[in-house]
Protein backbone atom coordinates (compact mmCIF):
# COMPACT_ATOMS: atom_id res chain seq x y z
CA UNK A 1 0.00 0.00 0.00
CA UNK A 2 3.00 2.46 0.98
CA UNK A 3 4.05 1.54 -2.62
CA UNK A 4 0.90 2.85 -4.28
CA UNK A 5 0.46 6.09 -2.31
CA UNK A 6 4.35 6.98 -2.79
CA UNK A 7 4.44 5.98 -6.55
CA UNK A 8 1.26 8.42 -7.01
CA UNK A 9 2.02 11.28 -4.18
CA UNK A 10 2.28 14.49 -5.77
CA UNK A 11 5.82 15.66 -6.72
CA UNK A 12 6.14 18.74 -3.93
CA UNK A 13 3.43 17.51 -1.57
CA UNK A 14 4.91 16.82 1.94
CA UNK A 15 3.85 14.31 4.74
CA UNK A 16 1.95 15.72 7.71
CA UNK A 17 2.97 14.77 11.44
CA UNK A 18 0.22 15.58 13.83
CA UNK A 19 0.61 16.41 17.43
CA UNK A 20 -2.41 16.15 19.40
CA UNK A 21 -0.46 18.68 22.13
CA UNK A 22 -2.00 19.88 25.46
CA UNK A 23 0.35 22.45 26.61
CA UNK A 24 -0.30 22.32 30.19
CA UNK A 25 1.58 18.80 30.09
CA UNK A 26 5.34 19.12 30.62
CA UNK A 27 5.31 15.36 28.60
CA UNK A 28 3.42 16.94 25.76
CA UNK A 29 5.80 20.23 25.98
CA UNK A 30 8.73 17.84 25.47
CA UNK A 31 7.57 15.80 23.00
CA UNK A 32 6.71 19.00 20.60
CA UNK A 33 10.11 20.12 21.59
CA UNK A 34 11.25 16.94 19.89
CA UNK A 35 9.10 17.12 16.83
CA UNK A 36 10.48 20.81 16.47
CA UNK A 37 13.97 20.22 16.43
CA UNK A 38 13.27 17.02 13.97
CA UNK A 39 11.37 19.40 11.81
CA UNK A 40 14.47 21.86 11.82
CA UNK A 41 16.81 19.17 11.21
CA UNK A 42 15.03 18.10 8.62
CA UNK A 43 14.64 21.15 7.16
CA UNK A 44 18.38 22.06 7.33
CA UNK A 45 19.41 18.49 5.83
CA UNK A 46 17.22 18.88 3.15
CA UNK A 47 18.71 22.34 1.87
CA UNK A 48 22.46 20.87 2.76
CA UNK A 49 21.40 17.57 0.42
CA UNK A 50 20.40 19.95 -2.43
CA UNK A 51 23.72 21.33 -2.74
CA UNK A 52 25.55 18.76 -2.34
CA UNK A 53 25.90 14.72 -2.39
CA UNK A 54 23.92 12.71 -0.57
CA UNK A 55 25.50 10.76 2.36
CA UNK A 56 24.59 7.97 4.49
CA UNK A 57 22.39 10.74 6.97
CA UNK A 58 20.38 11.42 3.69
CA UNK A 59 18.87 7.79 3.75
CA UNK A 60 17.91 7.86 7.15
CA UNK A 61 16.68 11.94 7.82
CA UNK A 62 12.67 12.26 6.48
CA UNK A 63 13.04 16.02 4.99
CA UNK A 64 9.69 15.79 3.86
CA UNK A 65 7.24 16.44 6.55
CA UNK A 66 4.85 19.11 7.49
CA UNK A 67 4.22 19.34 11.41
CA UNK A 68 0.97 20.15 12.85
CA UNK A 69 0.37 20.91 16.01
CA UNK A 70 -3.53 20.24 17.21
CA UNK A 71 -3.97 21.43 20.58
CA UNK A 72 -7.50 19.36 21.48
CA UNK A 73 -8.27 15.92 20.89
CA UNK A 74 -8.69 14.18 17.57
CA UNK A 75 -11.68 13.89 15.82
CA UNK A 76 -13.61 10.42 16.21
CA UNK A 77 -12.37 9.31 12.96
CA UNK A 78 -9.04 10.40 13.80
CA UNK A 79 -9.21 8.68 16.86
CA UNK A 80 -10.05 5.59 15.01
CA UNK A 81 -7.47 5.65 12.74
CA UNK A 82 -4.87 6.69 15.82
CA UNK A 83 -6.17 3.33 17.30
CA UNK A 84 -5.79 0.88 14.31
CA UNK A 85 -2.36 2.42 13.77
CA UNK A 86 -1.59 1.87 17.74
CA UNK A 87 -3.17 -1.78 17.90
CA UNK A 88 -5.70 -2.53 20.58
CA UNK A 89 -3.09 -3.28 23.42
CA UNK A 90 -2.43 0.49 23.43
CA UNK A 91 -5.93 1.87 23.78
CA UNK A 92 -5.78 2.70 27.23
CA UNK A 93 -2.73 5.21 26.90
CA UNK A 94 -4.87 6.87 24.68
CA UNK A 95 -7.85 6.92 26.02
CA UNK A 96 -8.35 6.82 30.24
CA UNK A 97 -9.19 3.61 31.57
CA UNK A 98 -10.39 1.95 28.07
CA UNK A 99 -9.15 -1.31 27.94
CA UNK A 100 -9.69 -1.74 23.89
CA UNK A 101 -10.85 0.16 20.95
CA UNK A 102 -14.05 -0.22 21.14
CA UNK A 103 -14.10 0.58 24.08
CA UNK A 104 -11.92 3.62 23.59
CA UNK A 105 -14.13 4.68 21.31
CA UNK A 106 -17.12 4.48 23.73
CA UNK A 107 -15.81 6.50 26.14
CA UNK A 108 -14.01 9.17 23.85
CA UNK A 109 -17.39 10.04 21.99
CA UNK A 110 -19.35 9.81 25.38
CA UNK A 111 -16.30 12.89 26.37
CA UNK A 112 -13.89 13.69 24.60
CA UNK A 113 -11.78 15.15 27.54
CA UNK A 114 -10.75 11.04 27.89
CA UNK A 115 -8.13 11.75 25.04
CA UNK A 116 -4.70 11.58 26.71
CA UNK A 117 -2.15 14.03 25.09
CA UNK A 118 0.44 13.67 23.04
CA UNK A 119 -0.12 11.21 20.52
CA UNK A 120 2.13 11.74 17.76
CA UNK A 121 0.67 10.72 14.38
CA UNK A 122 2.18 9.81 10.63
CA UNK A 123 -0.86 9.72 8.86
CA UNK A 124 0.86 8.58 5.69
CA UNK A 125 2.65 5.88 6.67
CA UNK A 126 -0.14 4.52 9.18
CA UNK A 127 1.77 4.98 12.54
CA UNK A 128 1.89 6.60 15.81
CA UNK A 129 3.40 7.27 19.22
CA UNK A 130 1.75 8.07 22.50
CA UNK A 131 4.01 9.79 24.91
CA UNK A 132 7.94 12.07 25.22
CA UNK A 133 9.75 8.99 24.11
CA UNK A 134 12.08 10.61 22.09
CA UNK A 135 13.56 7.41 20.31
CA UNK A 136 10.09 6.53 18.98
CA UNK A 137 9.37 9.77 17.59
CA UNK A 138 12.82 9.92 16.40
CA UNK A 139 11.70 6.00 15.08
CA UNK A 140 8.49 7.18 13.84
CA UNK A 141 9.94 9.83 11.58
CA UNK A 142 12.85 7.71 10.15
CA UNK A 143 11.50 4.66 9.79
CA UNK A 144 9.29 3.39 6.58
CA UNK A 145 6.56 1.88 7.34
CA UNK A 146 7.21 -1.18 5.37
CA UNK A 147 10.88 -1.92 7.00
Amino acid sequence: MAFFRNLFKESGVRDVITIFHAPASSVSIRAHTILKQAAANAQSTATIDQAGEHGKESKTERTDFDLEVHEGPPTPDQLGSILEYLGPSKAGSVVKDATGASDAMRKFNKDAKVFQSPVIVDWNRGRAVVGDDESEILKLLRTPKDA
